[in-house]
């Protein structure tokens, strides 16, 4: 799909999930690669090793902390030092808190704005003088469906995985005339570690298997019923490095399995629209409510579509 041969790649938050199969394809097409991540290092060393087609391959790794400054500017010197300027930056290091808004602790709401959106700022302004330097670059930011659309008790998440979108299409446009090019990619539901802990935590509260756990999870918001997987993830991200990406500058690409299809209707008249016939807030996401029956569709939006005046309180 494309050659990386002589290239570096730094894949945050890739001892795992999706940053691990990142950086397996990339060590299949040519490249070096610098692994970050807690835990055990050694297994996703090995994985990623193997992975590789040249003897001149290297894949290192260093246990930067995301959340800290100093650490990110370690690692950064660290992967110049050992392996060269850095030419694909993937950053996906990412954490996850659950609660609502006056019951998050603010410890974990700095915590999460850290990890998940300030350390993409770091490792692209410290990567992105030598990608200039050179011509050429891909930053490919690791988003989420909900830097799209939001979810409940999910505040800093979301307003984190928002920002790296708003971060990514700042950087575009700084480096649009350049050989540098800077995306995310938004992907919905994916069978992460993260994930699998939240359907641990479903099945035992339901009181259900696994597998039912896991269609439940998926039903709610993914209408293809599957997730998405680290290789479909990977394969787009080889595709946004290829010269078929050159022009592709500032996207949030969505592999979501048909989620945010349903959250097409976002004007404001349609979200009125949408309010009163599905009978939900305008401004919950499209599916938040059981569809009326047909004859109470009607009865609801034809006025509405035909010109009548607005509901009171709207």
């Amino acid at each position: 799909m494309v050659n990386l041969e002589g290239k570096v790649a730094l894949v945050t938050g890739s001892t795992s999930g999706i940053g691990l199969g990142i950086a397996r394809k990339l060590a299949a097409q040519g490249a070096s690669v610098m692994l970050n991540g807690f835990g055990d290092a050694e297994g996703p060393l090995a994985l990623v090793r193997e992975a590789c087609t040249r003897p001149s391959q290297k894949v290192l790794h260093h246990g930067a902390d995301m959340g800290k400054a100093a650490e990110i500017e370690a690692m950064m010197r660290f992967t110049v030092d050992a392996l060269g300027p850095v030419d694909v930056l993937v950053n996906n290091a990412g954490i996850q808190h659950v609660a609502p808004v006056e019951e998050f602790s603010p410890e974990k709401w700095d915590q999460i704005l850290a990890i998940n959106l300030s350390s993409t700022f770091h490792t692209t302004r410290l990567a992105l003088p030598s990608m200039r330097a050179r011509n050429w670059g891909r930053i490919v930011n690791v988003a989420s469906v909900h830097g799209l659309v939001a979810s409940a008790q999910k505040a800093a998440y979301v307003a984190a995985k928002h920002g790296v979108i708003g971060f990514t299409k700042v950087t575009a446009l700084e480096t649009a005339r350049t050989g540098v090019t800077c995306n995310a990619i938004c992907p919905g539901w994916v069978l992460t570690p993260l994930v699998q802990k939240q359907v641990e935590a479903r099945a035992a509260a339901q009181q259900t298997t696994l597998d039912d756990a896991r269609l439940g999870l998926l039903s709610e918001k993914q209408p293809s019923a599957e997730f998405v997987t680290p290789e479909e993830l990977a394969d787009l991200v080889l595709f946004l490095c290829s010269d078929a990406g050159r022009q592709i500058r500032g996207a949030a690409w969505n592999m979501d399995g048909g989620w945010t299809a349903q959250c097409s209707l976002r004007s404001p008249a349609a979200a009125r629209l949408r309010s009163s016939v599905v009978g939900c807030s305008p401004y919950f996401e499209y599916g938040c409510a059981p569809l009326p029956s047909p004859e109470a569709f009607a009865r609801r939006a034809a006025p509405l579509l035909y010109g009548a005046r607005w509901p009171r309180g709207w």
